[in-house]
């Protein structure tokens, strides 16, 4: 089942994407797409509905972030090997947590605008994992029936204000636009293995970017028991889970993001964003 939120920036009705591609409305069965409607046996409610009954939303509204009202969005650093070869790192022994600012989210083509005085931001498609019950301590066995679903997120990253500023990576994470997400909520029964999933992006119709989860050097499963162990995660907690390579930072010589840059990416079954890069505007 796939699960949208549509409309004007702070105004998203929820919705669902039918077998034949069109947008259905859940305004009448439910309030939103979040934490309460992310549980097991929410999703089992939704699932019974026939999405023939729903009213079929007409044109192409805007797509907002699949999952509202998030309390954390966490991110997992150098989570493939040749992308940590390419930024010249260690592969990391255990996850590398970091959070981006909630602030950040936004739609899956709404525009990522470049940060005042940012020179070094970066594109980095990742597979996202949306929390769907509340999760302390928990196994890596029984990891993933914790988990709603997947999606596509760009973890968009100012290399300046992340490496070479002091303090963790989280300002180079965290600034507006740079969390887009979508543009559908792909539950975890339609994804029966989140490490077979090819992933890719574009950059002005260039491919940058190949990769698969299959080459994680951690799976989505550790990566929820391990985040498990030093923060509680809650219903509609985000967790992006690292880039594969391909970035800007590890091309010879580097290339970075400007004003009318196009990025579009996608990964496998959970849909395809594109957005444009603007000016930087308060």
């Amino acid at each position: 089942m796939k699960l949208v939120r549509y409309g004007k920036p702070g105004k998203e009705k929820p919705g669902l994407i039918d077998a034949e591609g069109k947008l259905r409305d859940l305004s009448a069965v439910v309030p939103d797409i979040g934490p309460a409607q992310l549980g097991d046996a929410a999703i089992a409610k939704l699932r019974k509905i026939k999405p023939a009954t729903l009213p079929l939303v007409r044109g192409k509204p805007r797509m907002g972030s699949p999952v509202g009202g998030v309390g954390k969005f966490i991110a997992i650093g150098l989570n493939y090997a040749d992308h940590a070869a390419e930024s010249n790192l260690p592969i990391p022994k255990e996850p590398i947590i970091f959070m981006k600012a909630t602030s950040c989210i936004q739609g899956p083509d709404d525009a990522v605008m470049l940060p005042k005085g940012s020179v070094k931001s970066d594109w980095e498609v990742e597979l996202g994992v949306v929390i769907g019950a509340r999760a302390r301590h928990v196994s890596q066995k029984d990891a993933l029936n914790f988990v709603a679903g997947y999606c596509t997120i760009n973890d968009v990253s100012e290399r300046e204000f992340q490496i070479e500023r002091g303090g963790t990576w989280d300002k180079g994470k965290g600034c507006d636009t740079f969390g887009p997400i979508g543009p559908w909520l792909v539950t975890r029964d339609d994804v029966p293995n989140p490490q077979k999933l090819a992933m890719w992006l574009d950059l002005n119709g260039k491919r940058v970017q190949t990769g698969s989860t299959k080459t994680m050097i951690f799976s989505v499963a550790k990566i929820v028991s391990y985040v498990s162990q030093f923060m509680t995660l809650e219903p509609g907690d985000v967790i992006t889970t690292g880039t594969p390579p391909g970035v800007g930072m590890g091309m010879k010589p580097p290339l970075y993001l400007k004003k009318g840059d196009v990025m579009r990416l996608g990964i496998d079954g959970l849909g395809e964003q594109a957005q444009t890069v603007v000016a930087f505007k308060l």
